[in-house]
């Protein structure tokens, strides 16, 4: 009886420990990303780089995203869950190291190394959420999605003052985010090292190839991989061209910044509500279809709206449609798949969509502002892709699987 209470708590302690371990996961995945753009024009300056050239180390990791993303199930076919993890958080972390050197080469190769660690993170989260919790899958994708969203939004806040009122630099304002980083590993390597039973060694071949070929073939799949994508191309999109659209409404530089960190905010507690809703429910079609509602009549506000409240209040339902978005796309990937196998390959196709569309966004909406000289064309652009995101969501949504 003692030897049964004593294996029931060593297995309560390791399901906490992963937990834990998910959590640092999650906390890693964006810091690298969101803490660059406020340094970009110190980095320019310092680096000598022109302004394509400071795009390209932007939108760099979102490429990466795109096509690492498929190969990743593949690498943990080979080795296994835990141990992939710890080879992507190893790729983040001499990115970021190599990275905080002031050498354009040092700069792109370590942003490319980065990419490539991110890019482990984000497929198989889900997987090994599904495989560990798989009847808890909306609870869990619920803290580790608003893990992300906190920590991105911490990121991006505390750049500059790292960088100048602790005298930083970009560099150290960089390097800081290597502490995180090194704490997932250690943890990580003893979640590896005292796992008794290896549940994701081989998670396609433990639950079967069937889907290896067919996933880009399977019509729910697509529905879930756009709605991934166009709700990437929404967020990128705002994140990088929000503030110009607030300053052509009169919105000075400054507020312009901290209501894009608003955005992010209001978008934290749909982070953690959304996914327990769709655990909850058979269907998610209407989740889907109010989160879309919502990003409407928000791009319609920025269109329409030049009264301060009104573009308060527009932003307010964009930040809340974008913070639910995602993790309702990642929501999609546990719920529509029948094992962590399918949820792997389902995972990989969908992000692997989302980073392209999610690349090619903001270059797009800025040569439509280039080509137009306004932001109606961009704007209207957004709402039709809103509109979109409603489709495919309520598709998505439907009680079926892959």
């Amino acid at each position: 009886m003692e030897l049964l209470e004593s294996k029931a708590n060593t297995k309560s302690t390791y399901i906490y420990f992963f937990i834990v371990g998910i959590v640092l996961i999650a906390f890693n995945l964006r810091p690298a990303i969101t803490s660059l753009g406020p340094l970009v024009g110190m980095i320019q300056e310092d680096v000598g780089l022109a302004h394509w050239s400071a795009g390209l180390l932007m939108s760099l990791p979102l490429v990466v995203f795109a096509f690492m993303s498929p190969l990743v199930p593949k690498i943990a076919n080979r080795l296994s869950n835990e141990v992939t993890l710890i080879i992507g958080l190893t790729s983040l972390l001499i990115g970021i190291g190599i990275r905080s050197i002031p050498m354009t080469f040092f700069l792109f190769s370590g942003t490319l190394l980065a990419g490539l660690g991110i890019a482990i993170g984000n497929v198989l989260l889900p997987a090994v959420v599904k495989d560990k919790f798989p009847y808890k899958f909306g609870l869990m994708t619920s803290v580790y999605s608003t893990s992300m969203g906190l920590i991105a939004s911490l990121a991006s806040g505390i750049s500059i003052p790292l960088a100048i009122n602790l005298n930083l630099g970009w560099q150290g304002a960089q390097f800081v985010w290597t502490i995180p980083v090194v704490v997932a590993i250690v943890v990580w390597l003893l979640l590896r090292k005292n796992n008794v039973r290896d549940d994701s060694r081989g998670i396609m071949q433990k639950q079967g190839s069937a889907t290896k070929t067919t996933m880009w073939r399977t019509p729910l799949a697509w529905q879930i991989a756009i709605f991934m994508g166009f709700q990437s191309f929404l967020f990128y999109v705002t994140i990088s061209w929000l503030p110009e659209i607030l300053q052509s409404h009169g919105i000075s530089i400054e507020t312009a910044g901290w209501l894009l960190s608003f955005t992010q905010l209001v978008g934290l507690p749909a982070s953690f509500i959304i996914p327990v809703l769709a655990g909850r429910a058979q269907s998610q079609v209407w989740i889907a279809f109010m989160l879309g509602m919502c990003a409407i009549v928000g791009y319609s506000g920025l269109l329409l709206g030049s009264s301060y409240p009104v573009l308060i209040v527009s932003i307010a339902l964009i930040g809340f449609a974008l913070g639910g978005a995602f993790p309702l796309a990642l929501s999609y990937i546990g719920l529509r798949a029948r094992s962590a196998h399918q949820a792997a390959e389902l995972s990989g196709m969908t992000q692997s969509t989302g980073y392209l569309l999610a690349a090619v966004g903001p270059l797009f909406i800025g040569y439509l502002y280039d080509m137009a000289h306004s932001w109606t064309l961009p704007i209207l652009t957004l709402i039709v892709v809103s509109v979109v995101i409603v489709v495919f969501g309520m598709l998505s949504g439907r009680n079926r699987y892959v």
